[in-house]
């Protein structure tokens, strides 16, 4: 008998009957990494899955090669059924190409899109031999050269994300000064429109004094000047101890942010989901974000937060000013947030709505 710590053999691996291959193709831990070990860490309990690449994965036991896919899947199940497949990128996609249409794997072949961008035709090749396509928004689906089997939104781990019992004590705990804390999270660069988010808060803090603003997150060398000119903006409006670069932080910080912030603004130009949206609003902020990943739909406008154009600053502005002005308002929106997100969008709902798509195509 094996270890448990050891890596599953191939006959322990058949004599399991896997049911779902997930793929995990990159080196480089992204959003899409996250999501995948999020989800399969609750879909292990739901069908019988490994993970075709060692990347990032805690269990060695939950993993499997290539070569031990397409030796295992030369074959169908013990019941006739095909097992599937799932890849979140292109490359996986591939790999599931090879594996079926060269190996005569018996295997059926999911697709999980969430960019939103005009695809190649490399692409849509590749996507054309999946026996499935699931967009992971309404504005993600509208980029396939055809309509989707499924919309699954990506769901948030509730727990993580939660909201602190007391937001202005949190807010104070965390040194940045001022009752209450707004903020944007993500890569420090234009296309995040931090740029944005800086403007409004020059243009609006100074009517509401016990706000300050915090944005959080790396800033690259090439963003550099991008931030000092920022910075320079902040220092000649008398805001230099109110809008504060905290720099990269700790992973395992992020959700304290989360749930001591009143407000977070999302103000990207484009995304392919955006989990900070829902983690916010899982931790009792209200939000303000752009028309893009899919922000559209989740938040519900003059509710939980709003939704603004791309690359306006105008509608920026004017809706941090409309949600700073009531701060009773603003936690309203935010406790209803949290509501919202853990009724609908739960990460358990996102792998659950798989696993049972995915029994449909078996």
């Amino acid at each position: 008998m094996s270890h448990p710590n050891n890596k599953t053999s191939l006959s322990s691996v058949d004599n399991q009957e896997i049911e779902l291959i997930v793929g995990n193709s990159s080196a480089n831990f992204s959003g899409v990494t996250s999501t995948m070990l999020q989800v399969t860490s609750l879909q292990k309990h739901m069908i019988n899955l490994r993970i075709m690449g060692k990347h990032f994965v805690p269990d060695p036991s939950m993993t499997i090669t290539f070569w031990e896919v397409a030796k295992m899947c030369r074959r169908p199940l013990s019941n006739g059924k095909w097992r599937i497949f799932h890849a979140r990128r292109v490359d996986e996609m591939i790999q599931g190409v090879i594996l079926k249409y060269v190996f005569r794997a018996k295997i059926k072949l999911v697709f999980s899109s969430a960019a939103q961008r005009k695809r190649s035709a490399s692409t849509v090749w590749l996507s054309n031999k999946m026996d499935a396509v699931i967009a992971m928004s309404n504005r993600s689906a509208k980029y396939l050269n055809k309509p989707p089997a499924k919309i699954n939104l990506h769901g948030v781990q509730i727990d993580n994300y939660t909201p602190a019992e007391n937001k202005q004590e949190a807010w104070q705990a965390l040194g940045y000064g001022g009752k209450y804390g707004i903020g944007i999270l993500g890569r420090v660069r234009e296309q995040k429109g931090v740029h944005l988010f800086v403007d409004a808060c020059i243009k609006v803090l100074p009517k509401y004094p016990d706000v300050n603003a915090v944005v959080v997150g790396a800033i690259s060398s090439s963003n550099q000047e991008f931030v000092n000119e920022l910075k320079e903006k902040i220092s000649k409006a008398g805001l230099t101890d109110r809008i504060v670069f905290t720099g990269e932080l700790p992973f395992e910080q992020i959700p304290k942010i989360f749930s001591a912030l009143s407000l977070v603004s999302a103000l990207s130009y484009n995304e392919g989901f955006g989990l900070t949206v829902p983690e916010a609003m899982s931790a009792g902020a209200a939000v303000l974000a752009t028309q893009a990943g899919a922000w559209e739909d989740i938040i519900r406008p003059g509710v939980d937060g709003y939704i603004v154009p791309t690359k306006d600053q105008q509608a920026v502005t004017e809706k941090m000013d409309l949600l700073l002005s009531d701060m009773d308002k603003l936690a309203e929106m935010g406790k209803a947030g949290r509501e919202h997100v853990v009724k609908n969008f739960k990460v358990e709902d996102e792998a659950r709505n798989l696993v049972e798509f995915f029994r449909t195509l078996q």
